[in-house]
């Protein structure tokens, strides 16, 4: 059944159940139901003004939702998935120029921004703009066909610049069926996840949970010590987070257990067994469930506790999706040979629009680029992710298998491994580590030797006592160059 169906049917049959939590506001499934037909009244009669088609040509209506982590997201979502719309999803934090480029190549039919405590919509070609709360009617949300364009999010990938990704709705659909049957997720799932709404591992949460008729808890800003305090109020039983945000939760729980979490959900990047460790202290109650996928493929691999978790090991096939591993030529690579990886399942997206590198089809098979190998038991195992190789002194060095092997010395919270310019070797690796009180410099120069050949050393090692990071939980990588380039008194040369 589509989105806006499901929650129809939730509005008819549990209307006082909640459904949204944000910032002390709380919209049961009847409530939520109400405030998504009323955006799509302003939506239809603010489109009617405008005088120039998307980029999506007419096919639908396209609605870009710039409004981050507010109390009206999950409504707005709603209403911008509707049938005959398509939501873009902006994150009002990225610059203002990288956000300008973003509309510009879309062109769409609406945007919907903050206003105070409340919304707006804009219509750019018509240059009008108007306050949600100018609109007194309401309509009922449509129901869309499986195979048109549904959903544009975007991914940075390897250049940094955001490339917009289409999903259709058929494909979501499938997802969401899939992983409520894998995951047994019901009405009493509550789910917590403070990532960005505006993106892929939170916006997915909140999907999840309103299909189920679950609870969703977000936040308007990740603070562990309010989050420890959402969790315990709230009965939380499962958890959505990147693994910077279960570090930070864990370090603030300070010892303390929280029993009522049933299950942590993780994705964007691995956890060390030190996190694992950490976890199962903090939430002795909980199944830990690792993702990887891409936003351009959809779920391709989950393992959980009783999988294997080595330094390149990221789980085996999500259900419905077949992986395959493939050389240069396109030929199919037998067990233990690294090679591209292809995934074939329902899940994978139409694309990008207009220009975009890494995301490339051949048949049913469709890859990202990243580089693995499957092994006897069907695990696979991640090399290199696209277009990260660093060319040094002859040696090709994957940077993500470098950062692995560092997350497992004790005494390391977070690190980030790149190239940098070498005017002998190409490039030479570097390193920033951000440690904890039990960093030793030696224990760590003792397990770099023993797990890593002497050319995948980073020859540069910073220490930085606080990462930067992104609203999504990820190391702010371009800042961490500009301190280096700036020689910032925040890194401390170690190497």
């Amino acid at each position: 059944m589509p989105l806006s169906g499901v929650i129809a049917l939730h509005a008819v049959e549990r209307p006082h159940a909640p459904a949204f939590r944000m910032e002390g506001r709380v919209f049961c499934f009847e409530e939520l139901a109400a405030d998504a037909g009323r955006l799509q009244y302003a939506i239809e009669r603010s489109a009617a003004q405008a005088s120039q088609r998307s980029v999506l040509s007419g096919r639908t209506r396209l609605i870009a939702l710039e409004i981050g982590n507010h109390p009206l997201f999950a409504a707005a979502f709603l209403a911008a998935t509707a049938g005959g719309n398509c939501a873009a999803l902006i994150d009002p934090h990225l610059p203002e120029a990288t956000r300008r480029r973003m509309k510009a190549q879309l062109r769409p039919e609406i945007v919907i921004l903050l206003d105070g405590d409340l919304l707006r919509l804009e219509v750019p070609s018509a240059g009008q703009s108007h306050a949600l709360g100018t609109f007194a009617g309401s309509s009922p949300l449509q129901i869309g066909d499986g195979a048109e364009p549904f959903l544009v999010v975007f991914t940075s990938g390897t250049t940094g610049q955001p490339k917009a990704i289409v999903r259709d709705r058929r494909s979501w659909r499938i997802s969401l069926e899939a992983g409520q049957s894998f995951f047994g997720i019901g009405p009493e799932t509550t789910t917590y996840a403070p990532g960005p709404l505006a993106h892929g591992l939170t916006l997915y949460a909140l999907a999840e949970c309103l299909w189920a008729g679950a609870e969703f808890i977000g936040a308007r800003h990740f603070e562990p010590h309010r989050a420890l305090s959402e969790i315990a109020e709230r009965n939380v039983r499962r958890l959505v987070l990147v693994p910077t945000m279960l570090r930070r939760l864990c370090a603030e729980a300070r010892g303390l257990a929280w029993n009522s979490v049933e299950t942590i959900a993780g994705a964007g990047a691995k956890l060390t067994p030190a996190d694992r460790q950490a976890a199962n202290r903090t939430f002795p109650s909980a199944a830990v469930t690792e993702y990887y996928g891409a936003s351009e493929l959809g779920f391709i691999t989950v393992s959980g506790a009783a999988d294997r978790h080595g330094l390149t090991a990221v789980g085996r096939a999500f259900p419905g999706v077949r992986l395959a591993i493939l050389d240069d030529h396109g030929k199919a690579l037998p067990q233990g040979e690294t090679g591209t990886i292809f995934v074939e399942s329902e899940l994978i997206s139409d694309g990008y629009i207009g220009d975009g590198d890494g995301f490339r089809r051949q048949g049913a098979l469709a890859t990202v680029g990243d580089l693995g190998f499957l092994d006897a038991d069907d695990t696979l195992h991640l090399i290199g992710r696209a277009g990260g190789m660093v060319l040094s002194g002859g040696n090709n060095i994957y940077p993500s298998e470098v950062e692995t092997a560092i997350m497992t010395v004790a005494g390391i919270e977070a690190v980030h491994v790149f190239g940098l310019d070498h005017p002998d070797l190409g490039s030479e690796l570097a390193a920033i580590i951000q440690p904890n009180g039990t960093f030793d410099p030696a224990t760590f120069a003792r397990h770099l030797a023993d797990a890593l050949p002497r050319y995948k050393h980073p020859r540069k090692i910073w220490l930085c006592p606080q990462m930067p990071m992104t609203v999504s939980g990820k190391i702010a990588v371009k800042e961490l160059r500009r301190w280096i380039a700036e020689e910032n008194p925040a890194l401390e040369r170690l190497v």
